[in-house]
């Protein structure tokens, strides 16, 4: 039976943490609080660089080893460090992604020490550093070099905000910077110089034209997206602009290769004078739909399942061949908002449905 206050258990932490300011870069705070908290019953399988991974006691042959993966850093805030809690909400930066999902691992992990023999499934829980910034900081991807027990996780839930729905695979994410060259003239006759604005007008054309591209797997629809982001160039009313730079955003689904997406975004920005120069591109994530482990995840809560319109750390497992699939209270509206929260009602039912999963049940 579940306990009637594990509401305010749960609100009462995620405020807490929120409280723990965790910047990307700055998490070394929270990685302790968290640290403070992990049962006795858990041994520490890796603490090294921004990464607490534990584990649940010794691995039983046969079973399933699934862990519950969350990150800990956020990205600034905009407004008063303070959490807060009103009327069923804990407000405040990380609140929704996500740090209500950090305060339902460890509830979780304290209702499994309290019975070892509750589940049937082998279950670590993974804190880890730098998942807002680029790829290349990855505090994932150096754990799978260093660390054997992450490439035996027979099944990862990845805890960003999902609704509490599961959302499968992601999407992949490539940044790029298009430079577009001209030469510099007198306004007063601009036919003795080349107008890199003007150049720029036409030569990213593509990518405004290029609408959404919906692309099916399995039933379900990953949307392909382009977008400029940024622009400048110019350096003054009477002189025609020599230099014009670009940020463009490319969000692929799972069945491109990032050589595939580079391939298009070069495809879309092909004229000579344009130079583009790939700033970082994280994979997607393989869709995981079908798996025993996630459909017994699915029959837990008889939870809905959709495509992951984003990029998440599903993508880093699937780099090692591990499953994974998103799954997480946050309701992903409200991330990196002014005004983040996260509902009460939605911790406790995340919190019941890993129950449920893990000990081969349904939500009652």
């Amino acid at each position: 039976m579940l306990d009637p206050d594990v509401g305010e258990r749960l609100a009462s932490r995620t405020l807490e943490l929120v409280d723990v300011p965790s910047v990307s870069g700055e998490e070394a705070a929270i990685l302790k609080t968290l640290a403070e908290r992990v049962p006795a019953e858990f041994d520490v399988v890796d603490g090294e660089d921004g990464v607490l991974f534990v584990a649940s006691g010794t691995r039983r042959p046969g079973s399933p080893f699934v862990v519950l993966a969350g990150h800990v850093d956020t990205v600034p805030p905009n407004g008063p460090l303070e959490g807060s809690r009103e009327a069923g909400w804990v407000h405040g930066r990380g609140a929704a992604d996500m740090k209500g999902a950090l305060a339902v691992m460890e509830q979780t992990g304290a209702w499994l020490a309290s019975d070892p023999r509750a589940s049937d499934l082998d279950v670590g829980l993974l804190f880890f550093a730098r998942e807002e910034l680029p790829i290349a900081h990855s505090a994932l991807l150096p754990l799978f070099d260093r660390c054997p027990a992450a490439r035996s996780i027979d099944l990862a839930i990845v805890m960003e905000p999902t609704a509490n729905a599961i959302q499968v695979g992601c999407m992949g994410n490539l940044n790029a910077q298009v430079d577009v060259r001209g030469s510099a003239a007198h306004t007063a006759r601009p036919w003795l110089g080349r107008n890199a604005i003007h150049a720029a007008i036409e030569e990213l054309g593509p990518i405004a034209a290029w609408g959404p591209r919906d692309v099916e797997i399995d039933g379900l629809v990953f949307r392909e997206v382009v977008s400029v982001t940024s622009i400048e160039g110019g350096i003054a009313g009477n002189v025609v602009p020599d230099h014009v730079r670009a940020r463009i955003n490319l969000r692929y689904a799972p069945t491109r290769s990032p050589a595939d997406a580079e391939a298009l975004l070069r495809e879309l920005v092909s004229h000579p004078d344009a130079e583009v120069h790939v700033i970082g591109n994280a994979p997607p994530g393989p869709v995981r739909a079908t798996s025993a482990l996630v459909e017994r995840l699915r029959l837990a809560g008889d939870l809905p399942v959709e495509p992951k319109q984003a990029w998440t750390p599903v993508a880093e497992f699937g780099t090692i061949g591990v499953d994974a699939v998103n799954f997480g209270p946050g309701d992903p509206q409200y991330a990196h908002r002014d005004d983040e929260r996260i509902g009460v009602p939605a911790l406790v039912r995340s919190y019941e449905v890993l129950r449920a999963f893990l000990a081969a049940r349904e939500v009652g």
